[in-house]
């Protein structure tokens, strides 16, 4: 990955419905509570960009976000 630009990402938990694709595209990067069934960020937020945009593009309700600022 020597090279990519990385990217934080973010989740809008009010924006969330817990469909938890976030998580099976990048089960390193997010976690759905089954209890409150909303998804979060764990561990590194990072992400190379272009797998950044496929997981904003597939979040359901939009609630994945990339946090544009300089790392």
């Amino acid at each position: 990955m020597a090279g990519e630009e990385m990217v934080r990402v973010a989740v809008d938990q009010e924006l969330c419905i817990g469909a938890g694709v976030c998580e099976l595209l990048e089960p390193e990067v997010f976690e759905l509570d089954n209890d409150i069934v909303i998804s979060s960020v764990t561990g590194d937020e990072l992400l190379p960009r272009a797998r950044a945009d496929v997981v904003v593009d597939r979040c359901p309700s939009r609630a994945i976000a990339i946090v544009e600022e300089e790392l």
